[in-house]
């Protein structure tokens, strides 16, 4: 059973923001970030690797329809490849934050790692998806928004089965990269097979 995230204020008009894609060979970096309304619970809302796909997809128009305000950003491979994934999810998340409609008075950012936005203050918190509900509701909404354009994508490359793997580093996905080489969703930047082999870009 895992832990169910608190409520991190019930007086602050809080954010929440997460990243999903971040270790993926190919795709974009998709950052969300939310804001939840007063006492708004789930009984099923937490991280989203702890779910199920059908889990996150039911709980994806609640998040929102109930959110005060949110935000989706996604950065595609070129712009990772130029600013690096940590630069590119932190920027996907100022991206996310940009579409706010009302302006919180704290950020909370999943993992160690962010820069300042605007002057709002921010607290990173590692593990923060499992520990505070706004953020485990951002990690669903990117988590669900991106496996969406990998479904996408799969259909123009279906050999590399992004419908399972969505791009992250599986054995099926590099046998297929060895096989096919790299698609223009692919992120030079990274070590696309264990052996660093030459790929013909």
């Amino acid at each position: 059973m895992f832990n169910m995230p608190e409520r991190y204020s019930h007086t602050l008009l809080v954010a929440g923001t997460d990243e999903a894609g971040r270790g993926c060979l190919a795709g974009p970096v998709t950052a969300a970030a939310i804001i939840l309304p007063p006492h708004f619970e789930h009984p099923v809302l937490t991280d989203s690797k702890q779910l199920t796909e059908k889990q996150r997809e039911h709980l994806l128009p609640i998040l929102e329809e109930n959110g005060v305000t949110f935000g989706v950003c996604h950065l595609p491979p070129e712009t990772i490849d130029t600013l690096n994934i940590l630069n590119a999810s932190i920027a996907a998340m100022h991206g996310a934050l940009d579409q706010f409609l009302k302006k919180p008075e704290l950020v909370l950012v999943d993992g160690n790692r962010f820069k300042p936005y605007n002057d709002i203050p921010h607290e990173c918190v590692v593990k923060g998806d499992s520990k505070y509900l706004c953020i485990a509701a951002a990690s669903v909404l990117a988590k669900t928004h991106r496996d969406a354009i990998m479904l996408k994508l799969h259909e123009e490359y279906p050999q590399y089965h992004w419908d399972q793997n969505k791009g992250y580093p599986t054995k099926a996905h590099r046998e297929a990269i060895r096989k096919y080489g790299l698609t223009p969703y692919h992120r030079k930047s990274f070590r696309q097979l264990p052996e660093q082999m030459t790929l013909d870009l």
